[in-house]
């Protein structure tokens, strides 16, 4: 678990770095992208988009579910839920608005009510938090659809001088935006990340972190996931509302069937793998400690040093800065190891939860 904990927060970054700069925008293309672009945006839709974020999501369940199982206690659970939920207020609202500790805090809350429940009841439950969030986030997109912007866009232009003019407007801009996201919890992410925590109980309870996907199932599986990665692919070269709107509903089912590929990956091929296998397995093991890591460095990359980079980088640029401190950050994990068992955060976190 290690390992795919590991992986899921090497690869979230390839996300996550288009966020923080103006972080309502995301990704802005120049007027006339390069074919990289094309290229870049396709591996993204396909293996990463969604996929990592939904790995953390099923190791956190099963995570709750282990934690539920050696305490035998849900108030030492709550507890640790309860300091993840201000690290990441703190986070997101001092450092960067994309946070998602607040978001699982909330979320493992909501699980919590399902740790010692049957399996059918967990599945049934997990499908239908899963679909009510998907409809609710196509009602919404529905209704304000994304259009697409572009670096020679005045509005873009506009916006960066306006966030960059000071600090107080880059902290207020970063705090309105986390207020937002906020906001967002009750209506959709609690409710998703909460049915992808369900999965992962019920993925640990039938050992598919330990054996991987059963023989009978690995079919079913990698057809969903073709179907509904092609479907998104599909999805993103239309114009329509009803097109744009169906994009993230789409990629949620897309991402979990995905991402039980990839764990399955890991458990019967990685393990063979010895060197990667050892270097993503220390990265896991300090995840809160990288996670916060890659936050401040690209805090300080883009909103101190280099905050012009947005008004030139193409998706190319963002790919090796990201694949750069990616392996910096498996190199100092794994030399970090040979001295410590656990992260700083990690030794933070444990000891307000005791």
């Amino acid at each position: 678990m290690d390992v795919i904990r590991g992986i899921a927060v090497f690869g979230l970054m390839y996300m996550n770095v288009y966020f923080f700069c103006l972080f309502e925008y995301g990704y802005v293309p120049a007027q006339f992208p390069p074919i990289s672009d094309h290229v870049i945006q396709l591996i993204t839709l396909v293996f990463i988009d969604g996929r990592f974020r939904t790995l953390f999501c099923l190791l956190f369940g099963a995570a709750l579910y282990i934690q539920w199982q050696r305490y035998q206690n849900l108030q030492v659970v709550k507890k640790r839920l309860e300091i993840l939920a201000y690290f990441g207020l703190f986070h997101g609202f001092i450092l960067w608005a994309g946070d998602i500790l607040f978001i699982y805090a909330c979320a493992g809350w909501l699980t919590c009510k399902y740790l010692n429940r049957e399996e059918r009841v967990i599945v049934k439950t997990a499908v239908q938090f899963l679909v009510f969030s998907s409809i609710v986030s196509f009602l919404l997109l529905l209704i304000e659809p994304s259009y697409l912007v572009t670096r020679a866009d005045n509005e873009f232009i506009q916006s960066y001088q306006d966030t960059y003019a000071s600090w107080d407007t880059l902290m207020s801009a970063n705090a309105l935006a986390f207020i937002i996201m906020i906001i967002a919890v009750p209506l959709i992410t609690m409710w998703m990340s909460a049915s992808l925590m369900l999965v992962g109980i019920f993925a640990y309870k039938k050992e598919l972190f330990v054996k991987g996907i059963p023989a009978p199932y690995i079919k079913h599986i990698s057809v969903a996931a073709l179907f509904f990665t092609a479907l998104r692919v599909i999805l993103e070269y239309q114009s329509s509302y009803f097109a744009v709107a169906l994009k993230e509903p789409i990629n949620l089912f897309a991402a979990l069937f995905v991402a039980l590929l990839f764990i399955h990956i890991v458990v019967k091929k990685w393990s063979e793998r010895r060197l990667f296998y050892s270097s993503f397995q220390c990265m896991g093991r300090l995840s809160l400690s990288v996670y916060i890591m890659q936050t401040l460095i690209l805090l300080i990359l883009f909103k101190v040093l280099y905050p012009s980079w947005v008004l030139s980088f193409d998706r190319i640029d963002y790919f090796l800065l990201v694949t750069f401190i990616a392996i910096i950050q498996l190199i100092v994990c794994q030399i970090y190891s040979q001295f410590f068992n656990r992260g700083p955060l990690e030794f933070v976190w444990r000891k307000l939860s005791t």
